[in-house]
């Protein structure tokens, strides 16, 4: 049983240095746009019909609170700026939709 014990844990240790994941990330799905997009804008703190300069003024609020040079982190900036990109790409493009 203690063999058992040791090898699972050598193989979870080898799976993480050579893929860089654990074996139980592997189980989880990958999350939708959908919902990048929800978590997206529960970020940045803007409603779903948020226009481009809605979502600029959102980014640079957070920014100013997350940027490593005022104490934040890298993580919690590329974060932001993931975030920021998602929603602006999700913006319809102007003129898209109209009839011509």
């Amino acid at each position: 049983m203690m063999r058992a014990l040791i090898l699972i844990a050598v193989v979870c240790v080898f799976c993480r240095w050579a893929f860089g994941k654990w074996p139980w990330d592997f189980l989880r799905s990958a999350p939708t746009r959908s919902q990048a997009v929800f978590r997206a804008r529960k970020l940045l703190g803007v409603e779903a019909g948020a226009g481009r300069d809605e979502i600029v003024a959102a980014h640079r609020r957070l920014t100013t609170l997350v940027h490593p040079d005022k104490g934040g982190t890298t993580a919690a900036m590329q974060e932001a700026n993931a975030a920021r990109d998602l929603l602006l790409d999700d913006l319809p493009l102007p003129g898209e939709g109209a009839d011509v």
